[in-house]
């Protein structure tokens, strides 16, 4: 797992090198300093020694200054090394993430990726920083401090030997229960990433069902949890400080009193001033490193969880790769379901689509209809492989999908979903998405084919608008028209619009299929639609029902012979007549009210 990470260290491995290089030479220069001082007490004030006095004042000096440049080196290198080691670890997940197929996506919730990008990030972030430079730290001082203490007085020194079982049970008892919550808790915080992002999404559907309160009483549930799991947490972390502190302050007692009696009884021939000095000068540094390294292990035992939340998500593998001999090139446009089913957990049991057998010719126009959850979305997404078919095969041009390789298949199929993405940024560059070497002149001819010029030249800066994140600043049939363009200036061989003209008027709707009829006539397109209008007209039309095909054939041909598409077709008509009534009556009443002014 640590492997995994420091492969992530990339370009900064200099920095990570020379931050604990420095950090010695701090660490030396710091256990020089209280021998020069002891010498200075010892022969030069209490010896009346003015030169040598002098000479290690001089001595003093260059120590201070060499260790506060090695300290300030070693923090620079260590900022450096630790930013960029968490940049290029964003970086990688990130890359990975990109990689992964509509099964991995949907293994991870998106709040989930959120957090382990941003808090599990910054969680490692400062574990690494700790680890490259205070963990470095604390063990050479404690090491080159001890040497130090036993050859001042090695009986006194043996006070610290004492006191170190101690702190390493106690450090041990505190990581050991502690480190539960802090497993627990960044799951608590996708939970908490989830509520926010679904909020400030359906910002429009909270307001206006008037749901403020029943939202911020979810958050404050989540938030509630977190706190209690993270005071449990910090409870325990909290005896660190009193048992650092009850160790440090019991060392220096011992040391205080057994100094004093052996200058006092020895009359000073065991030990002196200055070496007491000194001994406390080392007890105070020994026992702050070992309260450093607890809370370097503390942070340690914190960034454990987020380690494994990352890890996860850079060994997760795209359940869809490419064959190593892929084939490079997508031949036609035609499509072919040889015995297809399909199950969102390749579980058989629950297959939502169910032996699938359907040809469609290159050119040709196919029709989708059938009601919610029959599997119509499902279907087409097999086509370019956002998820893969767990029984028979799906061919495209006379090859297996599976074939294919990804990038030129999904090249030549062109996909408009139900849930219309816009990404910020100017009209211009969201629709260079489906091409971003394309001309004005294409642009302009692709939205002229999906209706979408005439409302674009409505604007005040027309193609060069910009669009708020998510396309909140533009209505819902203007974006399905923007996306329709998007995916025109693609020049597929397969178009697939999934229910994307439902925000259309039927008008506009009858103008876009008439435009791809006459102008893409070669595309092979897949309409997927609830209005028996926007398919009537197809060269087939599959009706959907229960994951299966249960009736195929023109429009006329499912009219007699499928009772479903024929019961659709009954109702919307009812529907247009009724509408249609309605608004004769409203003007037949509303003439009777003027004929009665």
């Amino acid at each position: 797992m640590i492997r995994k990470l420091l492969r992530s260290i990339g370009e900064y491995r200099r920095d990570c090198i020379l931050t604990p290089l420095f950090v010695v030479i701090e660490v030396i220069m710091e256990v020089l300093i209280p021998l020069v001082m002891a010498e200075m007490i010892d022969a030069g004030i209490t010896g009346g020694n003015a030169a040598l006095l002098k000479k290690q004042g001089a001595v003093l000096i260059i120590l201070v200054l060499a260790g506060l440049l090695a300290g300030v080196l070693s923090g620079s290198f260590a900022a450096n090394a630790s930013a960029g080691f968490a940049k290029n670890l964003r970086q990688d997940m990130y890359d990975n993430i990109q990689n992964f197929s509509f099964t991995n996506i949907d293994k991870f919730s998106t709040s989930s990726i959120v957090t382990r990008l941003t808090t599990d990030v910054t969680n490692v972030q400062l574990a690494f920083m700790m680890i490259i430079r205070i963990a470095v730290r604390s063990p050479f001082m404690l090491v080159f401090s001890l040497i130090a203490a036993f050859s001042v007085n090695a009986r006194l020194s043996f006070i610290f030997l004492a006191a170190i079982p101690i702190l390493a049970i106690g450090l041990y008892l505190i990581v050991h229960f502690s480190h539960p919550y802090f497993e627990k808790v960044f799951t608590v915080y996708d939970d908490l990433n989830g509520v926010v992002q679904e909020n400030l999404n359906g910002i429009r559907v909270v307001k206006s069902f008037v749901r403020e309160d029943y939202e911020k009483k979810k958050f404050s549930k989540v938030s509630e949890t977190i706190y209690k799991i993270f005071s449990k947490a910090e409870k325990i972390v909290a005896f660190n400080m009193p048992l650092m502190q009850v160790v440090v302050y019991a060392c220096m007692l011992f040391f205080s009193w057994f100094g004093a009696r052996l200058i006092v009884l020895s009359n000073a021939t065991e030990m002196t001033t200055g070496e007491l000095s000194s001994m406390i000068a080392y007890a105070m540094s020994i026992l702050t490193c070992l309260m450093m390294l607890s809370m370097v292990l503390v942070m340690i035992n914190m960034a454990r969880s987020s380690t494994r939340r990352i890890v996860e998500i850079l060994d997760e593998k795209s359940t869809i790769t490419n064959k190593e001999d892929a084939v490079q090139k997508v031949a036609g446009g035609d499509i072919v379901f040889d015995h297809v089913g399909f199950s969102y957990g390749d579980d058989k049991e629950k297959e939502c689509l169910h032996d699938l057998n359907l040809t469609v010719q290159a050119g040709s126009t196919l029709g989708i209809i059938g009601g919610t959850g029959t599997g119509k979305s499902s279907m087409v997404q097999l086509i370019a492989r956002l998820y893969d078919a767990t029984e028979g095969a799906v061919l495209v041009g006379g090859v297996n999908v599976k074939d294919y390789d990804l990038y030129a298949l999904r090249n030549q199929v062109a996909m408009v979903l139900q849930k219309n993405e816009l990404f910020s940024g100017t009209i211009k560059e969201n629709l260079r998405w489906g091409n971003e070497h394309a001309s004005d002149e294409q642009i302009v001819h692709a939205c002229r084919l999906a209706q979408a010029d005439s409302f674009i030249e409505t604007f005040p800066d027309q193609y060069d608008t910009y669009i708020e994140q998510g396309g909140t600043n533009v209505s819902g049939g203007q974006k399905q028209r923007l996306c329709i363009a998007r995916a025109l200036l693609k020049n597929p061989k397969i178009l697939i619009l999934d229910d994307s003209t439902s925000a259309v008027d039927t008008k506009t709707d009858a103008m876009i299929r008439r435009a791809f009829r006459e102008e893409i006539p070669d595309t092979t397109k897949i309409i997927i639609a609830q209005r028996i209008s926007s398919v009537q007209d197809a060269d087939k039309i599959v009706v959907m029902s229960g994951g299966r095909i249960d009736g195929c054939g023109t429009h006329e041909e499912l009219l007699e012979n499928n009772k479903i598409y024929r019961e659709i077709y009954e109702s919307q008509t009812k529907q247009a007549s009724g509408d249609a009534g309605c608004r004769e009556d409203d003007c037949r009443q509303r003439g009777d009210d003027r004929n009665e002014e």
